[in-house]
C-alpha cells in the first residue's frame, strides 16, 4: 500500500513541500569537481578488466602508507577488537564499545590525539586534551565551527584557490556565505593583507557581516604551506577586524619538504592570551593516516565558549567508541607513531617528486609544493583563451579523451584559468605510470596540433 502511494506521488500527484535546505542548489553537485567523480564512477580504470577507463586523480586520499597501519593491527589484533588476550576479553570489549559513552569522547583517545597532533608539529606546539572536540571528520568540524561563529547571511573569507567541497560544507546547511580572497601565482598564491582587505570590503558592500577567515594550511589544492609572515599577517588582520580565524590543518602531518609547517598554534603560544580566544584549529585522521572511512575529525579551540558549544553540537556527529579505542591504542604507541610519521613523509616526498618529474618530461610544470597529496599543475599555455570557458574545455578533453579525472582550478575559485589539481597518493605506482603515459601522449598530440596550426597560419 505504502509503495503504491509513493509511486502515485512520483507520477504527478501533489507532493508535500520539502525544506529550503533539501531543495537548495548550494550542495554544489553541478561543479566540475563532482562531475569528474561521476565520470570516474561510471567508467573506473582497472588494469585488467577496464584498462581504458578513467583514472581517478581527483581524490585526495593517502594510500601510500596503508601497509603500516595494516601491519600494526596485525601485530596488535586487540587494538581492533580482533581477539587476543584472556578468554572472554573480546566479549567484554564488545560490551564496553556497545554501551553508552560520554559525548565528549573517550579521554584516552583525546589524550592520544593531542599527543599525535604535537608529534606531527615537531613538538613546537602543545594541545590540551580537554580542548579537543571530536567530530565525524573534518567536514563536520568545519560546518560545526561555521554554525558556532556565524549566522545565516554572514560571511567567511577564504583565500583562493580553496578546496571545492567548502562550497558545500560551509554554506549548504548553515546559510553562511563565502567571499573568496583572491590570491595569484606571482607570489605562489600566498595570502596578502591587501587581498584580505579587498574581500572584506566586498562583503561589506554586499551587506554581509564578516565573521571569520578560514585558511587551509597546508593548502588544498596548492600542496604548499603558508609562510610565517603571511600567517602573522592573517592573524593581525582578524585582530584588527575583531573576527575569528579557522585554521584547517588537516594535512599538517603530510609536510614532506622545506619549509616546515608553521601552525597557527605556534603563533598563539608566542602571542599569548590576547589572540587565543579567536583562533580555532580543524584536524582529522583522514589524510595523514589515510583513514577517511573512520570519520575522525577534531575541533580544537582556545575559546572556552566555543569548546562548550562545540561539545553540545558534537552529539549530532559522534565518532564510534570502537573507532576511538582502536585509534587510541595506535596513536598512543609512541614508537609506532614516530615511525609512521617519518616513513609516511618519506613516501609522500618520493611520490610527489615522481609525478612532478613525469609531468616535467611531458612538458607540464607544477607549482613547487612541499605538502599534501596532490600537485598544482600549470597548463595555462594549453588554453586557446585564458578564460574559465577555455579551462573547462581543456578539462573536458582531459576527462573524455585522456581519461584522467583532474580538478580544474575554477572549481577551486582560482582567478587564473589553466591550473589543475592532480592527486597522486590514492593509486598504485603502476596506475600512476599509466596516467603519466596518457598525459605524455596527450602533450605529444597537442604539440603536433599546435605545430600544424602554426604552419597553416604561415601559409
Amino acid at each position: 500500500m505504502g509503495g503504491k502511494l509513493l509511486l502515485d506521488a512520483s507520477h504527478g500527484a501533489a507532493a508535500a513541500p520539502l525544506s529550503k535546505v533539501a531543495t537548495s542548489g548550494l550542495h554544489g553537485e553541478d561543479s566540475p569537481y563532482f562531475a569528474g567523480w561521476k565520470a570516474y564512477d561510471e567508467n573506473p580504470y582497472d588494469a585488467v578488466s577496464n584498462p581504458g577507463g578513467v583514472i581517478q586523480m581527483g581524490l585526495a586520499e593517502n594510500q601510500v602508507s596503508f601497509d603500516l597501519l595494516e601491519g600494526y593491527l596485525r601485530d596488535h589484533p586487540e587494538a581492533a577488537g580482533c581477539g587476543g588476550g584472556a578468554a572472554g576479553s573480546g566479549m567484554a570489549s564488545f560490551r564496553d564499545n556497545a554501551l553508552f559513552q560520554d559525548y565528549h569522547g573517550l579521554k584516552a583517545f583525546r589524550k592520544a590525539m593531542a599527543s599525535f597532533m604535537e608529534k606531527i608539529r615537531g613538538g613546537k606546539a602543545r594541545f590540551d586534551p580537554d580542548r579537543i572536540v571530536l567530530t565525524a571528520g573534518a567536514t563536520a568540524a568545519n560546518e560545526l565551527l561555521t554554525f558556532i561563529l556565524a549566522n545565516p547571511g554572514d560571511a567567511l573569507l577564504i583565500p583562493t584557490p580553496y578546496y571545492p567541497g567548502f562550497d558545500r560544507d560551509l554554506r549548504w546547511r548553515t546559510g553562511v556565505n563565502i567571499v573568496p580572497v583572491h590570491c595569484d601565482s606571482a607570489n605562489g598564491f600566498q595570502v596578502t593583507a591587501a587581498a584580505l582587505q579587498a574581500a572584506y570590503e566586498e562583503a561589506e558592500a554586499a551587506g554581509m557581516r564578516v565573521r571569520a577567515v578560514l585558511l587551509t594550511n597546508p593548502s588544498n589544492p596548492l600542496g604548499t604551506t603558508v609562510k610565517r609572515s603571511a600567517l602573522e599577517g592573517v592573524l593581525d588582520f582578524v585582530i584588527r577586524k575583531n573576527i575569528h580565524l579557522i585554521s584547517d590543518e588537516i594535512y599538517s602531518g603530510s609536510v614532506f619538504a622545506a619549509p616546515d609547517l608553521v601552525s597557527v598554534a605556534e603563533l598563539v603560544e608566542s602571542r599569548g592570551a590576547g589572540v587565543a580566544g579567536r583562533v580555532h584549529i580543524v584536524y582529522s585522521l583522514s589524510k595523514d593516516l589515510g583513514l577517511p572511512g573512520f570519520r575522525v575529525g577534531v575541533v580544537y579551540s582556545y575559546n572556552d565558549a566555543v569548546v562548550t558549544a562545540a561539545r553540545r553540537m558534537s552529539s549530532f556527529t559522534l565518532v564510534s567508541s570502537q573507532t576511538q579505542k582502536a585509534l587510541a591504542a595506535m596513536l598512543a604507541d609512541d614508537a609506532f607513531a614516530a615511525a609512521y610519521i617519518r616513513t609516511n613523509r618519506e613516501r609522500l616526498r618520493a611520490r610527489h617528486d615522481y609525478i612532478v618529474a613525469g609531468l616535467a618530461r611531458a612538458g607540464v610544470p607544477c607549482l613547487r609544493g612541499n605538502a599534501g597529496l596532490f600537485v598544482w599543475m600549470d597548463m595555462r599555455r594549453l588554453l586557446g583563451e585564458a578564460t574559465v570557458a577555455g579551462e573547462l574545455r581543456l578539462w573536458d578533453r582531459m576527462l573524455r579523451e585522456v581519461k584522467l579525472n583532474i580538478s580544474p582550478g575554477s572549481s577551486c575559485h582560482c582567478s587564473e584559468p589553466g591550473w589543475f589539481r592532480v592527486c597522486f597518493a590514492n593509486m598504485s605506482l603502476d596506475t600512476l605510470d599509466v596516467a603519466l603515459a596518457r598525459m605524455s601522449r596527450f602533450m605529444d598530440r597537442w604539440n603536433k596540433e599546435r605545430a600544424m596550426s602554426t604552419q597553416q597560419e604561415l601559409h
